[in-house]
């Protein structure tokens, strides 16, 4: 195979998921990292130009350097969550140890540290825009974080930690989709059926047929679960399904699944990474580059939510119970029986169904009313574009000016699939900044990765969501937004680069607001089978409904970060505690639900132990207080699309991307400090 012809050595222009194979990722990212490698030699020689260094000789072709390794890394890692077939994650895995081991060098590099220590206290620094000034000193913060300043019989050490905890995230979350694609429940019973939309049932039998057998078949992937917890009459069958969920990748399936001796690992890891740089948890290292100052000033404020919600949610867990017990003969709400009594009561309470409401929102008059949704709100323009795709389910667009000027592009893909990891996401596969080739500049324009896993089309009509899916859908085209219509040129603070990870959900959450808006709720409905638009009545049912249930979704909220934050915060190494044993002393303190003894839910939490989120999980409720606030901003101009209101959003928060602090973006946008009551109002905790 010739480098021209590998397509992961091709940064031309947009990935080639037409050409790219399993194959390509080993010489590519070989090669990548001696080219790094011989870049990095090159700029930190002793007689280098860059022995004085500058933004020019030093800073900027390292960028330029790195940034072919990190693209095509990128491909790789993408295609191993969307893409998991045997070859791909044999792919991935082999280079994940190499790839983690040189980033552990490159951040303890300690004559790349010197060059930009030696930049930072140059006269050049005080000239550099705010930008570059802030890439610097965050560039200097995460060498630090990285163990660069370490005695040298320590690095090795902090090394093989990274490469160790790199390791064991792949195999959380590979252990995962494995213990969820192993579960199927196939059903023979009609009456098991009983309840189920017609809809799920119908999936239910494309899928059972699809394995060649009678009936219906029913797994633990979104589409198919949430169904049968929310819908179906059979305990039996809601039973099984919830506890199969609960127990994946634990002791009670395969050993190779059991995520539980990873978690132990992971949290022993952390902690001994924070020992080496003087930290006394994991929990004080995750805070360090968010806008939260410390581990107490998070706890006081879950503390403060937690007294403020749990009210509520105590007020919502009796309502419940009352209503399965006089209503629906159950004298004991299980765990399995939730999702199905609150639904049940929703429709007592507010005459209308989820399911009604899922008729109105098909694929393509949702998609058609996000797209004016962000046209109204900033300007642009959102059209279908082509380009080379990994599954012809994915589809692809473009982001431009009203006189056609690209801004950036992304796809979309949407549909749940056994190959792909759960959940929702954005990711990167090109960042908007300036480049400079041949003697021109030019600009490099963004491209995201969004991701969800909603429910195919079935029986020949078009994809149906539910709400939520809407929300979802609105939630991650949030995150894509703030990557795409940055107007920052340094990669280092473009997009939600440099971008504080406790802020990182504010653009997301800020979007989904636009989801009970009556104006873009009206534009984007269309009847599955008449076409005619959501009822307004109807939506003034889920308005009044929107904050049902709201006190226990927030301590459920607060349940898991509270969890994450003490379990990285309180860690001791001489007598670790047992995930198990703290979640359930946080349960007894906020939740209003405690699951069975044998629910394993920390062996399923991937935000903490397979993704970005360790210590950090408190993420969402913290950038929720921002993101209520911004639209608040909107609410009293007295227009989600006020023009003027939707400029200084867009010019003080998503154009800036990390070039500032994000609470100095905050104060340009709302002229003061964050203030909780939005978020409270929003949620029904005070009076609107």
């Amino acid at each position: 195979m010739t480098v021209s012809a590998n397509p992961l050595l091709d940064f031309s222009g947009l990935p080639r998921f037409d050409t790219v194979e399993p194959a390509h990722v080993e010489p590519a990212i070989r090669q990548l990292l001696a080219e790094s490698r011989a870049l990095i030699e090159r700029l930190t020689a002793p007689n280098a130009d860059t022995a004085t260094p500058s933004w020019d000789n030093f800073a900027a072709p390292l960028t330029d350097g790195m940034e072919r390794l990190s693209r095509a890394w990128g491909i790789v890692g993408h295609l191993h969550s969307v893409l998991d077939i045997p070859p791909w994650r044999e792919a991935y895995n082999a280079m994940l140890p190499e790839v983690s081991r040189f980033y552990a060098e490159l951040g303890q590099n300690l004559a790349l540290f010197a060059r930009y220590k030696a930049l930072r206290a140059s006269p050049e620094y005080a000239t550099l825009s705010a930008a570059r000034q802030r890439i610097l000193d965050n560039e200097i913060r995460d060498f630090r974080l990285s163990g660069a300043e370490l005695p040298e019989a320590q690095k090795p050490r902090f090394q093989a930690i990274q490469e160790e905890l790199a390791a064991l995230g792949a195999k959380f979350a590979e252990n995962l989709l494995d213990a969820t694609n192993a579960f199927a429940e196939y059903v023979s019973d009609p009456a098991e059926l009983a309840g189920l939309p017609a809809d799920a049932i119908e999936a239910a039998r494309e899928a059972a047929e699809k394995d060649g057998k009678p009936g219906w078949k029913f797994t633990l992937h979104m589409p198919s679960y949430l169904p049968v917890l929310q819908y179906a009459d059979s305990r039996r069958l809601r039973e099984t399904l919830y506890r199969a969920s609960a127990t994946r990748a634990s002791e009670f399936g395969p050993e190779a699944l059991d995520n539980a001796p990873l978690i132990r690992q992971i949290l022993a890891l952390r902690h001994e990474e924070a020992g080496l740089l003087g930290y006394a948890s994991f929990a004080e290292v995750s805070l360090v580059p968010k806008m939260a100052e410390s581990v107490a000033q998070v706890r006081a404020f879950l503390d403060d939510l937690a007294r403020k919600a749990k009210p509520f949610a105590e007020q919502d867990i009796a309502a419940l119970r009352a209503y399965a017990r006089e209503t629906l003969k159950l004298e004991t709400l299980e765990p399995w029986d939730v999702a199905y009594v609150s639904e049940k009561l929703l429709q007592a309470r507010y005459a209308f169904s989820e399911q009604e409401v899922k008729q109105y929102f098909t694929e393509p008059k949702v998609l058609a009313g996000l797209f004016r949704a962000i046209e109204a709100l900033y300007g642009v323009r959102v059209e279908p574009d082509h380009a080379p795709v990994w599954h012809e389910d994915v589809r692809f667009f473009r982001i431009s000016t009203p006189d056609g000027a690209l801004i950036g592009q992304f796809y979309l893909d949407l549909y749940a699939r056994e190959t792909k990891r759960g959940g929702a996401w954005m990711d990167e596969a090109l960042t908007r900044r300036r480049v400079f080739k041949d003697g021109a500049t030019g600009l490099q324009t963004p491209v995201a990765y969004l991701n969800c896993n909603f429910p195919r089309p079935v029986g020949g009509k078009d994809a149906t969501f539910t709400h939520d899916d809407v929300i979802t859908l609105f939630h991650e085209t949030g995150h894509g937004l703030h990557h795409l219509l940055t107007h920052a040129e340094e990669l280092g603070v473009s997009g939600i680069h440099g971008v504080e990870w406790d802020a990182v959900e504010l653009p997301s959450q800020f979007m989904e607001n636009y989801c009970w808006e009556w104006s873009v709720v009206e534009g984007m409905s269309a009847h599955v089978d008449t076409g005619a638009p959501l009822p307004r009545a109807l939506f003034d049912k889920m308005l009044a409904a929107r904050n049902f249930l709201a006190g226990m979704q927030t301590v459920r909220q607060l349940e898991f970060s509270l969890f994450d934050l003490r379990l990285h915060a309180e860690y001791a190494p001489a007598a670790p505690r047992e995930a198990l044993d703290l979640l359930a002393e946080v349960r007894r303190e906020v939740a209003v639900i405690i699951p069975p003894e044998w629910h394993r839910f920390p062996n399923s939490f991937s935000h903490i132990f397979a993704g970005g989120y360790a210590a950090g999980y408190y993420s969402y409720k913290w950038a929720e207080v921002l993101s209520a606030d911004c639209y608040a901003a909107f609410e009293e101009a007295g227009d989600p699309f006020d023009a003027a209101t939707g400029q200084r959003f867009l010019d003080e928060i998503l154009a800036r991307g990390g070039s500032r602090p994000a609470l100095e973006n905050f104060r340009a946008f709302r002229g003061r400090e964050p203030q909780v009551e939005a978020l409270l109002r929003h949620s029904g905790m005070i009076p609107a």
